[in-house]
């Protein structure tokens, strides 16, 4: 009996799992037909309870984005406030800069555009921004974090070279204008028109400067290293930007078609150069503090952290499945400027994330982390079987390796990217403005594992 158990027990464990996903009417008795009645395996199910708190994130995670971020915004649902500004290079244009027909006094304006592809708040809200030339290259081969210190690249003290006030909804334009499908929402900065002079007469004495990105960072020319974009003052509104240009308007003469005729030429903000968003979170000490509920703030505000029970699970039996879900509370105001609801959550070991999970490039794989998309219809974020993560918890204890923090994980709300077949390629964290508050703290969860072992196991 012993020495058929030892034959069968591969396939059973095997058998058991495909059962627990589910089968057809051909499979169910697939292995025990086989097996003596004695030895069938049984199935039990358990629930276990899980710990959650708060878990912040200091105002710190790696700034991996191709957005920026300006504005400040009160979340009226918990009445805690985020402010964002940011560092920006922007890239040499190849090709030919400047025609050689290019008249006199050729430079007519140089304006720096952030155009606006979303925003959270009111978009009559009224903010002022400054304007600083950076003044030390920042390194494209180091990592960024949203509590970057600005004054490590550039002289806040010193006036600024240009001062805005905006809305993110332009008063200057007519209606007719902002409606039209040409119209692209953007903050307009102006700078001086001297600017772009230099640059235009350094192409003509040395065009080599702009033969390549370092040259071109390195020329001493302003704006070359990039800008400090800095919020000074204002509330109500976050606006997402996701394309920005430093635009160079010239005269040149043109035979063909117009003379003196009116071009432009473009320095622009692209994935290849740095911009570094900096996060500013206040009030979050009273959602740390609630123990009676955990909470989701992004960017760069609050996970959540969950101890899962591997130190009371059974080592001996098999662990064919294990789920938990994470139940949210629904808002208690009601305001139209309310923030969005994550939408996918990365699962991930504590260790993991602090030992450079997103510096790492890592995605999910489904063993030690996994990612739960929000289900509106249930109000919950479900992790269906996350045994493979339990069975690394428990092989670890097992074998004495386990860190003091083995069995804790973070909830994070991240930003996944997907190729064309739908094979995810990318995880970052979620720089939308979200926030929701989750069922847990004093009042814990319930994981459900299910077990398998032989009926006379012994």
């Amino acid at each position: 009996m012993n020495y058929l158990k030892q034959i069968y027990t591969s396939l059973l464990v095997l058998v058991v799992g495909i059962m627990s996903v589910g089968c057809d009417d051909d499979t169910k008795t697939l292995g025990s037909d086989i097996m003596p009645s004695t030895d069938l395996v049984v199935k039990e199910s358990v629930s276990y309870d899980v710990l959650t708190e708060s878990y912040s994130a200091g105002d710190s995670v790696l700034a991996r984005s191709a957005m920026s971020y300006l504005g400040r915004f009160t979340d009226p649902e918990t009445g805690t406030a985020i402010k964002s500004d940011f560092l920006m290079q922007f890239n040499c244009p190849t090709g030919e800069l400047f025609p050689d027909t290019v008249l006199g006094d050729s430079i007519v304006s140089v304006d720096l555009h952030l155009f606006v592809s979303n925003y959270v708040g009111d978009s009559l809200a009224t903010f002022k921004v400054s304007v600083y030339p950076l003044e030390k290259v920042m390194d494209p081969t180091k990592d960024y974090y949203t509590n970057i210190d600005p004054t490590q690249y550039c002289n806040i003290n010193a006036d600024p070279i240009a001062v805005k006030w905006y809305t993110l909804s332009d008063r200057s334009i007519s209606d007719e204008e902002r409606w039209s499908s040409g119209y692209y929402n953007n903050i307009t900065i102006s700078l001086p028109r001297e600017v772009g002079q230099a640059i235009y007469e350094r192409y003509r004495k040395n065009p080599g400067t702009f033969s390549n990105s370092e040259s071109w960072i390195n020329s001493g020319l302003v704006g070359s290293k990039g800008f400090y974009f800095r919020l000074e003052s204002g509330d109500g509104a976050m606006a997402y930007i996701d394309v920005a240009l430093m635009r160079l308007r010239f005269r040149y003469h043109d035979d063909t078609y117009v003379k003196d005729t009116v071009a432009v030429t473009d320095f622009a903000a692209t994935e290849e150069v740095i911009q570094a968003t900096r996060f500013e979170n206040t009030n979050l000490d009273k959602l740390m503090g609630d123990k009676n509920a955990t909470y989701l703030k992004s960017p760069a505000g609050i996970f959540t952290m969950a101890t899962l029970p591997a130190d009371q699970l059974n080592y001996n039996d098999t662990i064919n499945a294990a789920s938990i879900a994470f139940t949210r509370y629904n808002d208690r105001v009601d305001s139209r400027f309310k923030l969005d609801i994550p939408q996918t959550l990365l699962m991930v070991r504590l260790d993991d994330y602090l030992n450079g999970y997103f510096e790492k490039y890592k995605i999910c794989d489904n063993v030690t982390s996994y990612l739960a998309s929000y289900n509106k219809g249930r109000n919950t974020y479900e992790f269906q079987n996350i045994s493979r993560l339990l069975r690394v918890m428990m092989q670890e204890k097992h074998n004495g390796t386990a860190s003091p923090n083995y069995n804790k994980v973070l909830l994070i709300p991240v930003t996944p990217t997907y190729d064309s077949s739908s094979t995810l390629v990318k995880i970052c964290h979620d720089f939308g403005m979200t926030s929701t508050r989750l069922v847990g703290g004093t009042d814990h969860l319930p994981m459900q594992v299910i077990y398998s072992k032989f009926k006379n196991k012994r």
